[in-house]
């Protein structure tokens, strides 16, 4: 059920206190310690029990994409800006939803063909004067997609906020899954990744880890039109090697490839040429640190209805807790 409650929850980037606060609740009854910084992570902190232990961050992101208000026409229109990007013809026709639970839809100032930035968007929440929409929605108001969860035939959800309330739901049901931990692990509820992985970097700069863990999703190349790769829904977890942003380290990576033989779960090597994961900041924070991304491959990301499968959530949060109780030597 949490899966479901997490992706309806609004969390727009740099506004994740309701998310963070249900997580909370979540896993306090499971944790060792629950801090939040300043910037807004939920660090929660398993300790460890093994005699070589490592420490180890986990992160996924608790901010979805969405959007803010800019303007006010006279004519009660409103412009708005992207916070995280999203796909201009797919933000065009949908609904969304502010923060005080006013609905509108996205319009576009010229033909659909001719979209080009989102200064051509507008909402209209069926007001049509600058002073009655004024009562409802002002400059700097928030506001997300509006994407029910509906399980689809053949094991499939979809929903909005699954990108990342799916690695949300998975670094829970982890910690609920450990009884003991052999390494000191910190599972990190990051803010802001989606414009620029922020608060992954803060977070890493705080915990000094030894190895960092990126849980998040990623695009499906198996439709009509995506972009070209080999990731397919349905396959199993994907254990990142590159993104635009960051290598991962190889040994994390023959890790994650072994752990899932060992234990029976399918997996596939995501390789992608646009996008990234809070892998790359906690990389390149403090020192260096080795990173790398497990990931669940979904279709129609950055949008109302983005598509997961259910199987392979289960697959990656099993491949999660082995990840996160593995003795490392190095």
């Amino acid at each position: 059920m949490s899966f479901e409650q997490l992706t309806q929850i609004s969390g727009l980037s740099g506004y994740e206190g309701e998310v963070r606060t249900f997580i909370e609740e979540q896993v306090a009854p499971y944790a060792d310690e629950v801090t939040t910084d300043a910037i807004g992570n939920l660090i929660v902190f398993k300790k460890g029990t093994g005699e070589h232990k490592k420490t180890i961050m986990a992160a996924a992101h608790m901010d979805e994409v969405g959007f803010q208000v800019i303007k006010i026409e006279k004519d009660g229109l409103i412009r708005i800006k992207f916070l995280g990007y999203s796909h201009l013809r797919s933000a065009y026709m949908s609904r969304i939803v502010f923060t005080n639970g006013t609905v509108g839809v996205i319009g576009s100032s010229v033909p659909p063909d001719d979209l080009k930035h989102f200064t051509q968007l507008y909402v209209d929440i069926g007001l049509r004067s600058e002073e009655e929409v004024k009562k409802h929605v002002n400059v700097g108001d928030n506001a997300v997609y509006i994407g029910p969860y509906t399980e689809l035939a053949g094991g499939f959800a979809v929903a909005k906020a699954i990108d990342d309330r799916v690695g949300c739901h998975m670094m829970i049901e982890s910690l609920k899954s450990l009884k003991e931990c052999y390494n000191d692990v910190y599972f990190v509820f990051t803010v802001q990744e989606e414009v620029g992985c922020r608060g992954s970097r803060v977070a890493a700069e705080r915990i000094k880890p030894d190895i960092g863990l990126a849980v998040d999703i990623t695009p499906a190349h198996d439709t009509p039109g995506d972009l070209t790769g080999s990731n397919a829904v349905g396959a199993g977890p994907a254990i990142k090697v590159s993104d635009t942003s960051v290598i991962c380290d190889e040994l994390l990576v023959s890790t994650l490839k072994k752990l899932s033989e060992q234990n029976g779960i399918p997996y596939q090597l995501d390789v992608i040429y646009v996008g990234g994961t809070d892998a790359s900041s906690i990389n390149q924070s403090h020192f260096g640190v080795k990173a790398a991304g497990l990931s669940v491959v979904t279709r129609y990301a950055h949008c109302a209805n983005t598509l997961a499968s259910l199987k392979d959530v289960d697959h990656a949060t099993r491949l999660l807790t082995h990840f996160v109780n593995e003795r490392y030597d190095f």
